[in-house]
């Protein structure tokens, strides 16, 4: 198992492979990729350590309000990529980075590569 662990949470299968393809080019195989498209499946993942996570809002089973505050708890960085607007997200999660689609790769890259780079030295973030 990696120790870089990449949560992506997104239930259609293009835009998963779109943010799947730009972490990947990002981190390379040093990196444990893990995509779901499920709130269950998200749950489920969460309950293990990951480096950073990138969150679609509405997914097969709901909505990931309560994977993303189980992120925030546990001090995982993460960001919603999303359709919807940030107005629609809980205002305790509202400080939390925001990916609006059509997003560009480029962001997804930049969060994720500050994200691991926070998460493996946590004292300078």
């Amino acid at each position: 198992m990696s120790d870089i662990r990449v949560l992506i949470v997104e239930d259609d299968p293009f835009i998963a492979m779109d943010i799947e393809s730009a972490v990947a080019e990002q981190l390379g195989t040093r990196a444990e990729l893990i995509v779901v498209e499920s709130l269950t499946q998200a749950r489920h993942i969460c309950a293990s350590k990951l480096s950073c996570a990138l969150l679609d809002i509405d997914v097969v089973g709901g909505k990931t309000f309560d994977v993303a505050a189980n992120l925030l708890r546990n001090g995982t960085p993460f960001a919603f990529v999303s359709g919807s607007t940030p107005t629609d997200v809980p205002e305790d999660l509202r400080t939390v980075r925001f990916l609006r689609k059509p997003f560009s790769t480029q962001e997804i890259a930049r969060f994720v590569s500050d994200a691991v780079a926070a998460s493996q030295n946590p004292s300078s973030a």
